[in-house]
């Protein structure tokens, strides 16, 4: 099953506070993960803070068309996490 994100709030610097549907929840920092084209003008803190859940995705986004997947922010709380495989081989 994937992780469904159904809350975040913003905690100051590049912090998100984030509570899933199963009930896993706490803060991540996200600083180190700002990288690239689309993720580099979120290092500007007004622009990061304008994030949102979006509740199609079950994650959040930002205006600029950035975003986390949903089992990238749960292993981030949850490192022991592993997205298990729903491909069967018709062997099993």
């Amino acid at each position: 099953m994937l992780p469904r994100l159904k809350e975040a709030k913003y905690r100051g610097d590049y912090r998100i506070w984030l509570s899933f549907t199963d009930g896993v929840e706490g803060e991540i920092d996200l600083f180190g993960e700002l990288w690239g084209e689309i993720f580099e003008p979120l290092k500007d803190k007004d622009r990061f803070k304008k994030f949102e859940l979006n509740a199609e995705l079950d994650t959040i986004t930002w205006p600029n068309g950035a975003d986390f997947a949903p089992e990238f922010l749960y292993q981030k709380l949850r490192p022991d996490y592993k997205l298990k495989s729903t491909h069967r081989t018709g062997t099993d």
